[in-house]
């Protein structure tokens, strides 16, 4: 398979560093497998012959003309975390080349792939209209309002539709590149995450702050704030939105335009998150927890923090 790996000014470098180097990985493991794959042939491509990356170090390219024989497209993020900032970026003249890239490659369908703030590449150049996809989930509020024609969920960590992957937050370039290895040979995926210490991470729930969330609208802001000052108690959502000073409609309205739920699936998300910091925090047990985050019953919080990964499944596992 020809890989063509988009390097620009300003990109993230181990974004960047993280698809060259899994699929170069993967490329140096196949022979321990008895029956590999075929070998990916990776090249760097960039609109000049030497791109300047966000740390300020220097990357020699091939022409971008090389994306029109590949048979995927990767786009690596783009290192911005301020939002208005990215989205000035993505939809102005210095990112018209990578959107004309992208959009020139499914017209192709060559498959593209992203990651992380690269998703609102992909997103402005209208790949991802009628799609799913995923992005930073942080990122999530302003991806979703910027971007309606999108279905998002940002609680994937990698998302496959129509030709089009996209993986979450920074770090889950190396998802993505291994989704992709996947595509070709999951033993050799397998085989990659060992080597690389890599679990598997299906899910961004468990890394989500449902404060930061919160704060890219004022309702839902101050919505938060009072949940999280009543999570012992059945909280009425009416009551909630008297307490904020809105109508119930209209803070449903707030919170689904930005979190893409409910103010009920937002307040137990709430209490998910409070609970998972106790059980990593103290040594509480789960029925006390359960009841300091509004559930009478230990089981119903088991339950869903079941769903959650890395140290909350651990600390559930003890208790």
């Amino acid at each position: 398979m020809d890989v063509a790996v988009l390097a620009y000014d300003g990109v993230f470098d181990s974004g960047l560093a993280a698809l060259l180097d899994v699929l170069d990985g993967a490329n140096a493991m196949r022979g321990e497998l008895p029956e590999p794959p075929p070998a990916w042939t990776v090249t760097r491509i960039g609109f000049r012959r030497r791109i300047r990356t966000a740390a300020g170090h220097l990357v020699e390219t091939a022409p971008v003309a090389a994306a029109e024989g590949a048979d995927l497209l990767l786009v690596p993020a783009l290192a911005e975390r301020r939002p208005d900032a990215l989205i000035a970026h993505v939809s102005g003249p210095d990112a018209m080349p990578v959107r004309r890239l992208v959009a020139a490659a499914r017209e192709r369908r060559t498959p593209v792939a992203s990651a992380c703030t690269g998703t609102f590449l992909l997103a402005e150049s209208g790949v991802l209209d009628g799609r799913r996809a995923t992005t930073s989930w942080w990122l999530a509020p302003y991806f979703r309002k910027r971007y309606p024609a999108v279905t998002v969920d940002e609680t994937r960590m990698v998302t496959v539709s129509d030709g089009v992957t996209t993986a979450g937050a920074a770090f889950g370039h190396v998802d993505l590149a291994l989704a992709i290895v996947r595509m070709t040979s999951p033993a050799l995926a397998d085989l990659v995450a060992r080597y690389l210490v890599v679990d598997e991470r299906p899910s961004q729930a468990a890394y989500t702050i449902s404060a930061a969330l919160a704060q890219s609208d004022p309702t839902l802001a101050a919505f938060e704030h009072w949940a999280r000052t009543h999570l012992d108690q059945p909280i009425s959502i009416a009551e909630g939105a008297r307490a904020v000073g809105v109508s119930e409609r209209t803070l449903q309205r707030a919170v689904r335009r930005t979190l893409g739920t409910s103010p009920v699936g937002f307040v137990r998300d709430l209490r998910v998150e409070r609970a998972a910091h106790l059980l990593r925090t103290t040594d509480l047990p789960l029925d006390a927890i359960a009841r300091k985050v509004g559930y009478e019953h230990a089981n119903t919080l088991r339950i869903l923090l079941r769903e959650r990964t890395g140290e909350t499944a651990s600390a559930l596992r003890r208790r």
